[in-house]
């Protein structure tokens, strides 16, 4: 079977059927054009029936490639992590304008993948960046990307504040985290690409708000005087979120709109109660 026989056979989305040539044949876009009728091997082809199989089934293209695009740059991912999504671009941008200009410290609580740690690093190598998670896998794979993109990031692992070792006291500019937001009873949760995702990277299993009220309430004690806490949150979490930066003594409490015109991000600035 040639390479445009196995695409016009295929029935997934032509663009998907040409990633996964793309991955399994080492070619570029172009190339699958001008290889069209290249055949294929026995191998490739058993390979490429397989992984269409799992796309068929559900899975999400990001964990059969084993790898998702964000802010520009190539990131490996996992089951044992969440997929990037552009959303999450506005909170690693909001993090980005709130740093002060001089030599700074950032800490990435609940890295996952490492995507916002990295690309902190990678966009401010001046700055400090911390990064914590409580799984073993997901710091595996955080290590496997600061590695492909040469970025020094400061480790460490625990439950949010709880970690293994830690910045020092008031000496953070920047708190930022995507924390599980979804409520434990939310349709969603057994739809798409969130039926494969780690659930407790997605839900805390309760009312979505859990991690919110440990991130806010305990970020006074290793933030600097003026320093800023960054959440990504759900769409319709604002009012709550930015309750709880108010009661906690934050100031300038400012939530951020993503593409699609959603609340997405909040943050506020601590002014050292």
């Amino acid at each position: 079977m040639t390479i445009h026989n196995w695409i016009k056979q295929s029935p997934l989305p032509r663009l998907e059927s040409r990633m996964l040539l793309q991955a399994v044949l080492g070619l570029s876009s172009a190339q699958i054009v001008t290889h069209s009728e290249d055949k294929l091997s026995d191998n490739a082809l058993n390979r490429l029936n397989a992984l269409q199989q799992r796309r068929i089934m559900g899975e999400p293209m990001a964990y059969i490639l084993g790898e998702k695009e964000f802010y520009g740059r190539m990131f490996c991912v996992d089951e044992s992590v969440l997929i990037p999504r552009p959303e999450t671009e506005l909170l690693l941008e909001t993090a980005l304008f709130r740093l002060p200009e001089t030599p700074a410290i950032v800490w990435d609580l609940g890295c996952g993948s490492g995507i916002l740690a990295i690309s902190i690093k990678l966009q401010r190598p001046d700055c400090t960046v911390w990064a914590s998670d409580i799984s073993d896998n997901a710091l595996k794979i955080a290590h496997k990307n600061a590695e492909r993109h040469q970025a020094q990031i400061e480790w460490t692992q625990g439950n949010w504040y709880q970690c293994s070792r830690l910045p020092e006291k008031n000496s953070v500019d920047i708190i930022i985290s995507n924390p599980p937001y979804i409520a434990y009873d939310d349709a969603h949760l057994t739809q798409g690409d969130l039926r494969f995702e780690p659930q407790n990277a997605l839900t805390d299993f309760a009312d979505g708000l859990t991690a919110y009220r440990t991130l806010i309430n305990g970020a006074g004690r290793f933030l600097k005087n003026g320093g800023t806490i960054c959440l990504e949150h759900g769409f319709n979490q604002a009012d709550t979120i930015r309750q709880l930066l108010h009661h906690a003594g934050f100031k300038n409490i400012q939530t951020l709109s993503d593409l699609a015109g959603l609340d997405r991000v909040s943050y506020g600035v601590w002014q050292g109660v």
